[in-house]
C-alpha cells in the first residue's frame, strides 16, 4: 500500500518528466527561429529602357509635358491638351491629366481663364 508521501513522489517525477519534455520542445522552438528564412523567388524587375539624351523625347513627368506643350501652344482646353501630348507620344489618361492640371493650378504653375489653360505670365 502507497502512503501519501510516495504518491507526492510518483506526481513529482510525472511533472520532472513533463518538464523535460517542455524544454526540449522550446530548445526546439528556438533552432526553428533562429534558422534563416527559406528564400524565396526574387520578383521580376520591370526592364527599363537606356536613358538617351535625344530631345525628340516626351519630358518624363506628366507636368513637364503639359508646361511643354502650353509654354509651344499657347491656351488650349483640357482634351486639346490630351490631343497634343498624345500627338507629342506620350500616352496619358484625361483623368492623369485632369489630377496634374489641378495640382499645377494650386501650385501656381498653369491658370484657366474661359475653359482653356494657359501658363501664367513671367514677371
Amino acid at each position: 500500500m502507497k502512503t501519501s508521501i510516495d504518491r507526492i513522489r510518483a506526481k513529482i517525477a510525472e511533472l520532472e518528466a513533463r518538464i523535460a519534455d517542455l524544454r526540449i520542445a522550446e530548445r526546439e522552438l528556438k533552432a526553428l527561429d533562429a534558422a534563416p528564412a527559406p528564400r524565396m523567388k526574387p520578383k521580376a524587375r520591370a526592364k527599363r529602357n537606356p536613358k538617351t539624351n535625344d530631345s525628340s523625347k516626351a519630358p518624363q513627368t506628366v507636368g513637364a509635358a503639359i508646361a511643354e506643350v502650353l509654354n509651344r501652344n499657347g491656351a488650349l482646353s483640357l482634351a486639346e491638351l490630351a490631343d497634343q501630348i498624345k500627338t507629342a507620344g506620350r500616352e496619358v489618361s484625361r483623368g492623369t491629366l485632369s489630377n496634374t492640371i489641378q495640382t499645377m493650378k494650386r501650385r501656381g504653375a498653369v491658370k484657366s481663364v474661359d475653359g482653356k489653360w494657359m501658363l501664367p505670365k513671367a514677371h
